[in-house]
């Protein structure tokens, strides 16, 4: 694959010493609002709901429904309105912990007791709010987790119940620390909006931690999710929406190896540490990023369906697509939204073989068996109607709840619902009701000309309704497609599928998904699909 030429890019590297504080001096208080507005009306609760005018409530603290559950997923009210919880990590002793970002404050659930533990923060100021994206345990009981807000990392001993914090070094174009990973004696945070990479050093004074940044080579850009691989390579993204992004591999041994000549004063290029990357056609937003077994990079897009294979050893891309959303999710109640896509978020791979993803506008959690390429996604059962193109905004089957953090551990999947106030387990153990498979792993079609492929349904529950789903890689817009399906149920277990490559249709490699779903869960498998000259 081609590379982009290092030598035309700045690549830099930052250092210093922060000190952690129990007292933040560094955090206003939230900039009031406007009580003379006589549109602004705003009920005095005592509770989190207060930050938000009460037109906004039902869209940013929920929508009234209580906790709901499938065959698969089990969710759980958080006691105190309105916390709005976003990042979410599973202790080795089987805790569920999160960020409460509307209070700035991190909360504790028992899975055997069901029973919630809220910790105040008493430095975070009254009204304050933030998005905590990434969060992670160290071995001595602290759970560290990032603060957009304040440009800050904070520390809460679980042990102790103590919270404290470390401004992160700021950026002269603003910084926003996101994802954060404790690696060895490092924590990794990634400063989206800062375009920037930060190692924290905490094998020394834990009072005053050492640190080092990677600065981006593009500038005005976004650095995304990361992920190390076997040979301790840290992999991320750098991008500029619609515009241009980079995958970048940044060899952490050799430079710890070599910075013993930088400290002499020799000059080290920065370049010859790092390998980069082209983003393929159609990745536009790079959010989540993840590393398989086998040192595969996934990356997923949030402004598609797309999610995307990076081979190291071909330098080659693949891409993937996920189903279609369900109504459900989108509503579409004003015929705007021709072509529905479920924008994939974050993402984790897991010690089974799989790739997990949240899909923000599908209301799912998806699963995909990287070997045998096959895709599970998991309705969450609570939505929010404005977060979509619902007529009744009172219609609790209408809309996503917003699942932006998630946690993968065996087979059980913790979530967090930022719009709904509520934590849900999506239990990945549990058999599905149904199992797809089909006659054939490949077609290859010329233009014009139909092939067909039998989809065959193992219905494992006699479930009464289920519906055909597809979606494929080649280009498609609402008038025309490169790859034209249709499907003709000829009995309750086989599906006969008609696809046709248009005499317009580009050449190349791509991928078919081909599924069932029903209100709870949608079973799907890929077919590779070769459009010849």
């Amino acid at each position: 694959m081609k590379q982009k030429t290092k030598g035309y890019l700045a690549f830099a590297f930052l250092g210093g010493i922060l000190l952690t504080s129990t007292v933040l001096f560094a955090l206003p208080p939230p900039p009031p609002i406007d009580m003379t507005d006589d549109d602004v009306q705003i009920t005095k609760t005592g509770t989190p709901m207060d930050n938000f005018p009460d037109e906004q409530r039902a869209t940013f603290c929920g929508a009234g429904g209580d906790a709901k559950s499938t065959s698969f997923v089990k969710e759980y009210q958080i006691p105190t309105l309105c916390t709005q919880p976003l990042a979410i990590k599973v202790a080795p002793d089987g805790n569920v912990w999160f960020v409460e970002s509307n209070v700035g404050q991190i909360a504790k659930f028992n899975p055997m007791s069901e029973i919630f533990t809220e910790f105040e923060n008493e430095l975070w100021p009254d009204g304050a709010r933030t998005m905590s994206w990434g969060m992670d345990y160290s071995s001595d009981g602290t759970m560290w987790y990032t603060d957009g807000s304040f440009d800050t990392i904070w520390r809460f001993d679980t042990i102790n119940e103590t919270y404290d914090a470390i401004a992160f070094p700021p950026s002269e174009v603003g910084s926003l620390p996101q994802q954060l990973a404790i690696h060895g004696s490092n924590i990794i945070v990634n400063d989206f909006t800062g375009s920037k990479i930060t190692f924290f050093d905490l094998s020394h004074n834990i009072d005053e931690i050492e640190y080092s940044s990677i600065v981006a080579p593009i500038p005005n850009s976004f650095t995304g999710d990361f992920a190390i691989d076997s040979e301790n390579n840290l992999w991320y993204t750098n991008w500029v929406p619609d515009t241009t992004g980079l995958l970048l591999k940044f060899n952490i041994e050799q430079y710890k190896q070599d910075s013993y000549l930088a400290s002499t004063g020799m000059d080290i290029p920065l370049e010859g540490y790092f390998d980069v990357y082209d983003f393929p056609t159609d990745l536009t937003t790079a959010n989540g990023l993840s590393v398989d077994e086998n040192d595969n990079v996934w990356i997923v897009d949030t402004s598609s369906s797309f999610f995307f294979k990076f081979d190291p050893e071909e330098e080659t891309f693949t891409k993937f697509i996920t189903s279609t959303p369900q109504k459900s999710a989108y509503g579409n109640s004003t015929g705007i939204i021709k072509s529905p896509i479920s924008r994939p978020y974050w993402s984790e791979t897991d010690m089974n073989g799989n790739l997990i993803f949240n899909e923000q506008t599908s209301n799912q959690l998806a699963v995909f068996d990287i070997d045998n390429e096959r895709l599970v996604e998991y309705m969450v059962p609570s939505k929010n109607p404005n977060w979509a193109d619902c007529e009744d905004k009172s219609n609790s089957n209408c809309g996503v709840a917003q699942i932006f953090g998630f946690d993968a551990i065996g087979d059980k999947i913790w979530f967090t619902e930022w719009a709904e106030n509520k934590i849900g387990v999506v239990d990945t153990g549990k058999p599905l009701p149904f199992t797809v498979s089909t006659d054939t792993e490949s077609i290859t079609l010329k233009k014009g000309e139909p092939q067909t492929i039998s989809l065959n349904i193992n219905n494992l529950s006699n479930t009464d309704k289920i519906n055909f789903n597809f979606a494929h890689t080649a280009s498609a817009v609402t008038k025309s497609s490169d790859l034209l399906v249709s499907h003709d149920f000829t009995s309750s277990d086989e599906i006969i599928v008609s696809v046709t490559a248009s005499e317009i249709a580009i050449s190349g490699d791509y991928k078919l998904l081909l599924g069932v779903y029903n209100s709870e869960i949608n079973v799907s498998k890929y077919i590779d699909v070769v459009i010849e000259p």
